[in-house]
């Protein structure tokens, strides 16, 4: 039976997921585990199908390898997937849904900013037939002005560069339902924006606000460097518009030079005191150059992305496992094990 929905797709309701995964990608998140641990356990008591957590240690050089190794030994519903070395949140996030077996997948981070109550929302939603269901966020406990203003603006520059159905202020924290992160998993590029990609897959994908809380431990993983960094791959990424955004420099350089030369006559004409020459000269060479630099620069970009997904690399590569004895298809249909240990 499909629900009708008038101003949206129409939706297939299902069954609550018999299995709900939660992947968490970690990285120097030791003083957090304490908390996180005794938040899930109290979690999964909720949750009325069986739960997985899969925890995927980023090349943490503290201790949170440790300390999520000797919870996985107590409780088997903890998979532990530990990367070889630090491949950064999005790939880290990528390992842990491709290792999800569940019928919907939630996608979190370990700070327990996203509080996991929101969850039992997801999955209303979803049982009513949507996809894809991401946290909006209300309100940013524990973030100053300035941490505020930035990701309100980066949100709606990533909206404008990337893509136009991209949700506002949203993170990666989101339900996912197995058909639609079968279709996410075709996606292989090395340059990974997962909000973005997301959004493209397409499915049926809907919003359920919330308030974020501020960290419970630790520092966070994401500075001003680090945003900006995440934007400018993200923009890169998925859109071609930098490209396009120097064409109309180099119009914006052309317009400026037809100015000098209008102002250079009128000099002549009416006698105006100038050096012959210098102002106009130093002042189109420098926007020129400038102009050129930035273009090249610009394409240069997408040149070493192109660069970097012709080796075709591995995402990622797995060290060890705790507690999956499964073996996991890789994306050219091959299946192959890591050492796993426990279960």
């Amino acid at each position: 039976m499909h629900t009708p929905n008038s101003n949206g797709p129409l939706l297939q309701p299902r069954p609550y997921p018999s299995l709900l995964t939660l992947v968490i990608p970690m990285y120097n998140e030791g003083a957090v585990v304490p908390h996180l641990r005794s938040v899930l356990d109290e979690f999964m008591t909720e949750v009325k199908g069986e739960t997985e957590v899969i925890l995927v240690n980023d090349g943490s050089t503290d201790s949170t390898l440790a300390q999520i190794a000797a919870w996985a030994r107590e409780d088997p519903r903890i998979k532990v997937v530990n990367l070889s070395r630090n491949f950064g949140h999005q790939s880290a996030s990528t390992a842990g849904l491709d290792y999800a077996s569940g019928d919907a997948v939630v996608l979190l981070d370990a700070d327990l900013q996203d509080p996991v109550s929101v969850i039992h929302q997801m999955i209303a939603r979803y049982c009513e037939g949507y996809d894809v269901v991401y946290g909006q966020r209300l309100i940013r406990q524990g973030d100053g002005i300035f941490k505020r203003l930035s990701a309100w603006l980066f949100y709606r520059l990533m909206r404008s560069l990337v893509h136009k159905d991209l949700p506002l202020d949203t993170g990666d924290f989101r339900l996912i339902s197995r058909s639609c992160l079968d279709g996410l998993q075709q996606l292989r590029e090395t340059h990974r924006f997962l909000r973005g990609m997301i959004a493209w897959v397409g499915y049926p994908q809907i919003a359920v606000p919330y308030q974020r809380a501020a960290r419970v431990a630790g520092e966070t993983k994401y500075p001003l460097r680090k945003m900006l960094t995440f934007a400018w791959t993200a923009a890169t990424s998925f859109s071609a518009l930098p490209l396009k955004a120097s064409v109309w420099l180099g119009l914006i350089v052309t317009l400026f030079g037809l100015e000098e030369a209008v102002r250079a006559m009128l000099a002549h004409i009416f006698h105006w005191y100038a050096v012959p020459g210098w102002s106009s000269l130093t002042v189109l060479v420098s926007v020129l150059g400038g102009a050129t630099l930035m273009s090249i620069g610009i394409l240069g970009e997408y040149v070493g992305k192109i660069y970097e997904q012709a080796k075709n690399r591995p995402l990622y590569l797995v060290s060890r496992t705790f507690n999956i004895v499964e073996p996991r298809k890789h994306q050219d249909g091959a299946e192959f094990m890591t050492q796993s240990e426990y279960r």
